[in-house]
């Protein structure tokens, strides 16, 4: 499988980047002894304002400096913790629970006929996730100990909900979280009460230990074997030849160029020097992931690949790329799901893109200083 994943990514991924850089910026490489050293950052800066502001247009000076500006956090409720009882202290910080308040009003709103009506358990229940309103930069106190022994809240970029909002689990799931590290997402999967099976993967054994000490922090004992946790450490490439349709729902957060990431931290920069072949080769990798959780999947099953990257060459074109590589290689079906949805009932939380193929895409403003995250949706057919 590899092999042909490879073949079938560099087509893709040569159609695509030629296709989406002008004449005018591509160019040749000049020799010479020394080339000048740069901090990673940078040179992240450097590469976004090239190809960016090509992807973007008038959008990516706002973009540009809501990126180089302080984050904004939402903090994920632990519904291990007395949730009853930080949901209040979060409000008297004058913060509201986004997922709640958007929900009820998209239950109360009549659809018009434009509008897609979501299915059914569209989405991931039990989630509760505060924010301060657009414009408010307030910041949450560090987490702490609650009574019940576990942390009261997980502090995170509350975009990073999306995916598993998105993922639309129900009671009796069997899940996979294909690239689980650091651990929010699968803190979040978890919270949700419906995982019979939770299986938690990273390639790296580092980050692995970072996940097992956020669910050691968070998820009583009893709890974790109830809802049968495995923390693994596998290539996930190789998850479809392991378990091949096993899965209910999959979530495929990739290694990615983490954006904003890149512009503020030296440590660990993808676009450090000696980093540029991994760099280079994240697409591919990302198709990969991609495929075999897809074939984890059960026909029927569904899988949100997100990434935290404003790249089209890592979101929409990897979608694409992995949707024809399994029709042509393996004969499976795979249908993208309306997102769209999404963006009109958190529209007064997030800033999202409107042009994407395929997906949504949360941007960074400076009125609603989250992301980048990009998740769409696809179910197996087949």
């Amino acid at each position: 499988m590899a092999a042909l994943v490879v073949r079938s990514a560099r087509d893709v991924l040569k159609r695509a980047h030629l296709a989406t850089i002008p004449r005018r910026h591509r160019h040749k490489k000049k020799w010479a002894a020394t080339e000048p050293k740069f901090p990673a950052t940078q040179l992240a800066l450097q590469n976004f304002d090239m190809t960016y502001s090509v992807q973007f247009g008038d959008l990516w000076p706002s973009i540009r400096v809501s990126l180089l500006s302080e984050q904004k956090y939402g903090a994920l409720v632990n519904n291990f913790a007395a949730w009853d009882h930080v949901s209040d202290e979060l409000e008297q910080l004058r913060a509201r629970d986004f997922v709640k308040e958007a929900i009820s009003h998209g239950e109360l709103e009549p659809q018009g006929d434009q509008t897609p009506t979501p299915a059914s358990g569209a989405y991931s229940p039990n989630l509760r996730c505060f924010t301060f309103a657009r414009g408010d930069v307030s910041r949450f106190p560090p987490a702490r100990l609650g009574s019940l022994g576990v942390m009261d809240y997980y502090l995170m970029d509350a975009a990073s909900l999306l995916p598993v909002l998105a993922l639309g689990l129900q009671p009796g799931d069997t899940v996979l979280d294909l690239c689980a590290a650091p651990g929010g997402k699968t803190l979040a999967l978890l919270q949700t009460g419906c995982c019979r099976n939770l299986a938690a993967n990273d390639l790296s054994t580092s980050r692995t230990g970072r996940l097992q000490r956020v669910l050691h922090s968070y998820v009583p004992q009893d709890i974790r074997d109830r809802n049968r946790v495995r923390v693994t450490s596998w290539d996930g490439r190789k998850w479809g030849e392991l378990e091949g349709d096993t899965y209910d729902r999959v979530l495929v957060d990739v290694p990615c160029t983490t954006d904003r990431h890149s512009l503020h931290e030296e440590e660990n920069n993808i676009f450090q020097r000696s980093r540029k072949k991994e760099r280079q080769m994240l697409p591919m990798l990302q198709l990969q992931l991609l495929a075999a959780g897809l074939l984890a999947t059960k026909p029927g099953g569904h899988v949100v690949y997100s990434t935290c990257s404003l790249s089209h060459l890592q979101n929409e074109y990897v979608v694409q790329g992995t949707i024809e590589f399994l029709a042509n290689q393996y004969s499976i079906k795979v249908q993208v799901e309306d997102l769209s949805h999404f963006r009109k009932l958190f529209m007064d939380t997030f800033s999202f893109f409107p042009s994407c193929q395929v997906g949504e895409l949360v941007i960074p403003n400076l009125l609603a200083n989250f992301g980048p995250m990009y998740f769409c949706k696809m179910c197996r057919l087949t």
